[in-house]
């Protein structure tokens, strides 16, 4: 159980533009050149965690990792 928010970067294959930040809850998205996007931000808990998962997931995008940082 998470008391309070914690920083993650989650990784993907392909490039989203930065209009989908609304639909991640204003989440950072950075596109490399290797053709991954990271998506970074705060989650105030793991149903928040989850449900941006939930999001990847129905948007068929493949998930390359899940990195909580410190």
């Amino acid at each position: 159980m998470m008391d309070k928010s914690h920083y993650y970067k989650i990784c993907i294959e392909g490039h989203l533009t930065s209009r989908w930040s609304d639909w991640f809850e204003g989440l950072t998205i950075d596109n490399d050149a290797s053709g991954v996007t990271t998506l970074s931000g705060a989650f105030i808990d793991q149903a928040a965690l989850f449900g941006t998962l939930a999001k990847i997931h129905a948007l068929n995008l493949i998930l390359i990792s899940v990195s909580r940082l410190s």
